[in-house]
């Protein structure tokens, strides 16, 4: 274990975390907690909707959102079509006419227009990126296959009144990512990670909550999602409807067949 992790683990420890000396020395009650945040994480992946959930080809969001300052709200609010495949597809069509595009495969994004296409700036795609990185899709299909993940059970609070198990997950790379899970339903209703800025080098937290989950084929889904930038809120998004199990179109993802739909 790198000093860097070890000084990560023991302020999780001191901060009320369960020790981890299981990895180092075999220690049985370690083992057990280690243990129990790995069932939390199954029944989260139930919860969820299992294999459903898990090997959905893709699926269709359906909502409006809402932009945040400080906390305090934009005024700016649209309707979005989000058209998902996972692990690394995104289209978000944007407006009541649909104008606008949003679009990310893999480590790329761009904003299309009738006007045509341009890329997403790098600092807009870099935090794209870490939340996509850090998602509830990303903690059971990324961040739990990793053999060398230490798993930490930080015990109950409360998170909106509904009382949770945090648990975080520190991966090999000295990455984070803690999920707070309803106690009863195992649901997530947060998400937040920690990361520092490369040039300023000040720490940052990001974190989301959800809320008002509906079930659809199977598959769990929250209707309100809230983001949050160091306690600030940034965004809120509503659902209306959601689409599990329909044909994506092959071409649902491809940058210049969208310049080509929207300059008709």
């Amino acid at each position: 274990m790198t000093k860097r992790r070890m000084l990560f683990v023991l302020l999780l420890i001191l901060c009320g975390g369960i020790a981890l000396r299981a990895q180092a020395t075999g220690d049985p009650t370690a083992d057990a907690e280690q243990q129990k945040v790995k069932t939390l994480l199954q029944q989260m992946i139930q919860a969820l909707g299992g294999d459903a959930w898990l090997h959905a080809p893709g699926y269709e969001l359906i909502g409006r959102t809402s932009g945040f300052y400080q906390g305090k709200p934009t005024g700016e609010i649209t309707d979005f079509w989000d058209y998902r495949q996972p692990p690394d597809k995104e289209r978000v069509e944007l407006g009541k006419k649909r104008q606008v595009y949003e679009m990310y495969v893999g480590d790329q994004g761009w904003e299309i227009t009738y006007k045509g296409k341009r890329a997403v700036p790098k600092i807009e795609m870099d935090d794209y990126l870490r939340r996509r990185n850090h998602s509830v899709d990303a903690a059971a299909r990324i961040w739990m296959k990793d053999a060398g993940a230490l798993y930490i059970y930080g015990g109950q609070e409360q998170v909106e009144r509904q009382l949770a198990d945090k648990i975080t997950i520190l991966s090999s790379t000295n990455d984070n990512l803690t999920l707070d899970l309803d106690a009863g339903s195992h649901l997530p209703v947060r998400r937040s990670f920690e990361w520092r800025d490369p040039l300023y080098k000040d720490k940052n937290v990001e974190g989301e909550e959800y809320d008002d989950y509906h079930k659809f084929n199977g598959i769990s889904t929250p209707f309100s999602t809230t983001r949050y930038h160091n306690g600030d809120m940034t965004n809120q998004r509503f659902l209306y409807n959601v689409v599990y199990g329909g044909a994506i179109p092959p071409d649902m993802f491809d940058v210049d067949a969208a310049v080509r739909k929207l300059k008709k």
